[in-house]
């Protein structure tokens, strides 16, 4: 998979930055004792599951679709609207669609309201924002020509062949043994006919498969209602009536909110509120593990860059520790490989010395390469106030333990931050992180360290890890896979071409009105359909 990925989420740190108001007064627009319950996230800014890479779509697309495969709370996959999703060669995929399921307009679901969502989702003049999560398919590069004037090949994806309406079959372009879960990322659900007929419409008013249905439209900066689908035969079924998403500008506001009970539940409380959410809400604070992590990169393309000693020299002269008691109370946790523990395949102490505060060590690297010359320049966004706070530390460090005297910070508006990345306009290291699209080894590594990857890393080593990641997607069984993954990611450590820092942690809170309330580390983070309301 060559993409690279534009994660914009909340727990990926693009907050409210992006949303022009906030919802007046939070959530007390449900009735005491109806059965429902609401949440305070940022607003949406899609509801068709191809055209949102943004974790506040999925936290309502999830309730509104349901995908042929599933995560569990766990990250297990299980089989959703799939009866089965078998394959002999990692590369021809046959699907069986569970019958009897119903879209909310009670149209049926078939093998065929896949296909057209996905074909509709991978052709390039449609530009769809998941558009590049179907570059695994068979006939992706016929539908997205890369001269982007030149007319695609064709509408659909060769690879998608409707047998009938419980069977579809999926030949893709190289063996890929971790589809099932790709198949659990939002872009991947059905659509019925209707969203073909007027998309805009549909985007007021989804026509999901899942355990929720829409109630009334949705009220763009404000929320989004849904109450139980009564048609659904899904393993999904709500334990509550409903379930309000309620639209933020602040997350500040947010946490004010779920305080005083206007709202029930929040995902993601600020850092800086943290000791205090603790302390006022109890057992009402939850604290989960997430997979996100941040990280240093480094534009290779720079001369000045190019020797992986000197990155390790900068990797060593970072104090993790340090910066997670200062800056975030001490509840992040410091990155020790590529993988965050959540996921398998994850070696403690993989990254070694290299991911270690050691002054001395550092200094002797740095002299050996003959230091840097030339002011360094730090690049991070402006969307979390604690971005600058660490990145000054850091600053601090290299210049108290590496001898660096001239650097200069450059703090860029959220909104052209990325687009800076992709447009390799930095001049020196910068702040990013990762937030994995579904639990696998290979979506930490791929798309990160593959081909176009975002530090420019190219060569002999960058090679031997493609080879080794395409030997781990073809691998039969996933004892196989996690071996060659693993020497994949010590290949990418050998060479350091990004700096791995803390693993963030995930901390929300619930009112006393609801109970069973799960927030995973996965893309639709809270199962709204198992909370409870008293």
């Amino acid at each position: 998979m060559t993409r690279l990925k534009v994660a914009v989420r909340w727990t990926a740190g693009l907050t409210a930055v992006f949303l022009a108001a906030s919802a007046c007064g939070g959530g007390g627009n449900d009735k005491a004792g109806d059965g429902t319950f609401t949440v305070g996230h940022p607003e949406p800014d899609h509801l068709v599951p191809g055209n949102t890479t943004s974790s506040y779509s999925f936290e309502v697309i999830a309730g509104l679709f349901d995908n042929l495969v599933g995560l569990d709370k766990t990250g297990q996959t299980f089989n959703q609207a799939a009866e089965s999703v078998e394959s002999k060669d990692q590369k021809t995929w046959t699907i069986k669609v569970k019958a009897g399921q119903k879209f909310h307009n009670g149209e049926s679901v078939t093998a065929a309201s896949f296909a057209d969502a996905w074909n509709y989702a991978a052709y390039g003049p449609n530009a769809f924002e998941a558009n590049d999560y179907f570059a695994q398919i068979a006939g992706y590069a016929d539908l997205n020509p890369e001269d982007e004037k030149a007319k695609p090949k064709g509408e659909k994806l060769s690879g998608l062949k409707v047998i009938d309406d419980s069977t579809l079959e999926v030949t893709l372009s190289a063996p890929f043994s971790q589809f099932p879960q790709l198949l659990t990322y939002p872009a991947y659900a059905p659509l019925p006919k209707a969203a073909f007929t007027d998309l805009k419409a549909f985007e007021n008013h989804p026509i999901g498969n899942g355990p929720y249905m829409m109630s009334g439209d949705w009220e763009r900066n404000r929320q989004v209602k849904l109450v139980p689908f009564s048609g659904y035969t899904g393993p999904r079924k709500p334990k509550n009536k409903g379930v309000t998403w309620k639209s933020y500008s602040s997350a500040d506001t947010t946490y004010t909110d779920l305080r005083a009970g206007r709202i029930d539940v929040m995902q993601t409380i600020p850092a800086a509120k943290a000791p205090e959410a603790k302390r006022l809400l109890g057992d009402r604070f939850l604290v989960r593990q997430t997979g996100t992590f941040d990280y240093l990169g480094f534009p290779l393309f720079d001369k000045r860059f190019d020797n992986a000693d000197l990155r390790k020299a900068f990797s060593m002269a970072i104090d993790r520790k340090g910066v997670i008691n200062a800056v975030y109370n001490g509840t992040y946790t410091a990155a020790d490989s590529l993988l965050p523990p959540m996921i398998k395949g994850h070696r403690p102490g993989a990254c070694g010395e290299v991911c270690t505060y050691n002054p001395t060590k550092a200094k002797e690297l740095f002299d050996k390469v003959g230091g840097f010359k030339g002011t360094l320049e730090l690049y991070f966004s402006n969307a979390q106030p604690s971005y600058e706070q660490w990145m000054q530390i850091v600053a601090n460090g290299f210049k108290k333990d590496l001898g660096i005297t001239d650097i200069q910070f450059r703090k860029i508006p959220v909104s052209d931050y990325l687009t800076m990345l992709s447009d390799k306009k930095e001049k020196g290291p910068y702040r990013q992180n990762w937030e994995a699209d579904y639990p696998s080894a290979q979506n930490y590594l791929e798309p990160q360290w593959g081909p176009d990857n975002r530090m420019s890393w190219k060569g002999a080593a960058a090679d031997e890890f493609m080879t080794l990641i395409g030997k781990a997607n073809a691998a039969g069984t996933e004892a196989e896979s996690l071996k060659l993954y693993n020497q994949a990611e010590d290949v990418a450590l050998r060479e350091m071409p990004l700096v791995p820092l803390w693993i963030w942690q995930g901390q929300g809170g619930r009112s006393e009105k609801v109970d069973n309330v799960t927030i995973t580390p996965f893309a639709t983070g809270l199962l709204a359909h198992e909370v409870t309301v008293k």
